[in-house]
């Protein structure tokens, strides 16, 4: 437990009020003020009009307000000292992705091509290199005496050339690939074979041939750890700056998709179509602001349009890569981007009460910075799962009373975490500092019930302990309630749930017909879907 002390007066109660969330917006809005009081104007005049911007002007503006952002949260909870730190950590890795692409990619690949470079002695390059770096080499040294050197060439001709022979080695070489496989500087953007997207090595055994993945390829399982934790920040910020930015242009395809010149949207080679983030993320202004070092500020953009970001990103959707401008060659891994900004945001203290604020209050949002006050509707949102809680958010953000059931019993947690005891009453809650207080092991965590697919399925792929956080969003808001084993048309009836006084029911149950293989006998006696069976294994 800990004792969050909140600046400008205000309790921890005011997190998740309407009226203490208007209260914030008013403190911001007279920091701003004070700050750039022409900036207030622009924002104001927006929020007063919003159809009047247009696309660029709206993400230039979200683009100067981050900053501001950034800097009243972390007043606001009084981490001023670890917001820095972070931002630095992202400053200081700066001169890996300016290298990369000026002076690898742009310099070394062009002055040593492929068969020239796989010449090279690596091995002797790279021991000249360590004496020149004292004795260390890796690849941020590596950028930061680039750096040092291509800022005076004519004194450092020589180291020059020595780092251009070694990039091109190391970029272009089998040897060098190996490696420096693990690191983000030495290397060039793939060429994509649309027929040959999984890249496979062919072996004998016992007389037969057998394709397989490369074994550095491979992830082996265990129980039900997460095979793929996702990547660092260093990894987050080579995405963002691969990314062009490209939303000045209109030409952000990973949000708005890619068109024909009908206007229609086009298809990839496998008839998929390329429509781009289904919820309009705005991608490219979050890697603007990650590659600037605003990871607060990063995370707020994220929120504008996908406030329940820790229930999407790497390994759960991927629809903005299918649609990136890069569609010859490897595409930004937005979904990695965006996962790490959320991490790097929850592992701040009181990251995760910092994340729920901007999914309630988000000044970015130009049209609804503030959750609403009480409406006086009643909605009964039947179903849990992805639709269920995403619609349930948005719900109460217009000030209506939520009630949300579900089929699955769904477990409670801790009263001091959630906010609500086991006899279903409203009781205080804590402040989370540490965002490993709701983290559990996932070897042994215990199923919970909520979250429809999002809980029996993605196995190993997702971190659930995302699920709790998604849950906690909507759990400690005072107008929600959730009931598990609750069957819609048994235990309660459409026409029960109006005489309760419901003004409306949200049918969220599932994800629509499976797709069947057409198959003789495909669903023969002892023959599951994969839905069917998943949510058996994960239930028992």
């Amino acid at each position: 437990m800990s004792e969050l002390r909140l600046a400008h007066g205000l309790r921890f109660e005011d997190l998740y009020e309407p009226a203490g969330l208007a209260a914030i917006d008013r403190h911001f809005v007279s920091a701003l003020k004070a700050s750039d009081e022409g900036l207030a104007g622009r924002m104001l005049a927006a929020r007063a009009e919003p159809a009047s911007l247009d696309a660029k002007a709206e993400s230039q503006l979200i683009l100067d307000l981050s900053g501001h952002l950034e800097d009243f949260i972390a007043e606001l909870f009084a981490i001023q000292a670890e917001v820095k730190e972070l931002q630095a950590r992202h400053s200081d890795l700066a001169p890996l992705f300016t290298v990369k692409r000026l002076f690898v990619q742009r310099r070394a690949l062009k002055a040593h091509r492929e068969q020239e470079a796989s010449a090279f002695d690596g091995a002797a390059l790279r021991a000249e290199l360590t004496k020149l770096f004292d004795g260390v080499f890796d690849e941020l040294t590596f950028a930061r005496k680039v750096d040092a050197w291509t800022a005076d060439e004519a004194a450092h001709a020589a180291e020059i050339d020595l780092a251009l022979r070694y990039a091109a080695w190391a970029t272009q070489s089998e040897a060098g690939k190996k490696l420096h496989r693990r690191g983000v500087l030495f290397k060039a953007p793939r060429k994509i074979d649309p027929m040959h997207l999984v890249h496979l090595e062919t072996e004998q055994r016992h007389g037969v041939s057998m394709v397989k993945l490369a074994d550095e390829q491979l992830r082996r399982r265990e129980g039900f750890a997460l095979t793929d934790i996702g990547t660092d920040l260093r990894g987050a910020l080579d995405q963002a700056n691969y990314c062009i930015w490209c939303h000045n242009q209109g030409k952000d395809s990973c949000s708005r998709g890619l068109r024909e010149k009908d206007g229609s949207f086009k298809k990839s080679v496998f008839g998929v179509t390329l429509a781009g983030c289904p919820l309009d993320e705005k991608i490219s202004e979050m890697h603007t602001a990650k590659a600037n070092g605003q990871p607060l500020g990063a995370l707020a953009i994220i929120a504008i349009d996908n406030p329940m970001a820790a229930a999407t990103g790497h390994r759960i959707c991927n629809d903005c890569m299918k649609a990136c401008i890069y569609q010859k060659q490897e595409p930004v891994d937005i979904p990695q981007a965006e996962t790490r900004t959320l991490k790097d945001v929850l592992n701040l203290p009181y990251g995760f009460e910092i994340y729920g604020l901007l999914t309630r209050w988000n000044p970015l949002n130009i049209r609804q910075p503030v959750a609403k006050l009480a409406s006086g509707r009643r909605v009964l949102v039947v179903g849990l799962g992805p639709a269920g809680y995403t619609l349930s958010h948005y719900l109460l953000n217009q000030g209506h009373t939520v009630v949300a059931i579900d089929g699955l019993k769904i477990e409670p947690l801790p009263a001091a975490v959630s906010g609500v005891d086991a006899a279903g009453k409203r009781v205080p809650f804590h402040p989370i500092r540490d965002f490993a207080e709701l983290q559990e092991n996932l070897g042994s965590r215990v199923m919970a019930g909520f979250g429809g697919v999002a809980e029996y399925g993605i196995t190993v792929r997702w971190d659930k302990n995302f699920l709790k956080v998604v849950r906690l969003l909507l759990e400690r808001r005072a107008s929600f309630s959730m009931f598990g084993g609750v069957r819609f048309g048994g235990t309660i009836t459409l026409d029960q749930a109006f005489e309760m006084g419901f003004d409306h029911v949200a049918l969220a149950l599932g994800a629509g017909k499976p797709t069947l293989l057409d198959l003789p006998n495909g669903l023969a006696r002892g023959v599951r879907m994969a839905s069917d069976f998943l949510m058996a294994l994960q239930l028992t």
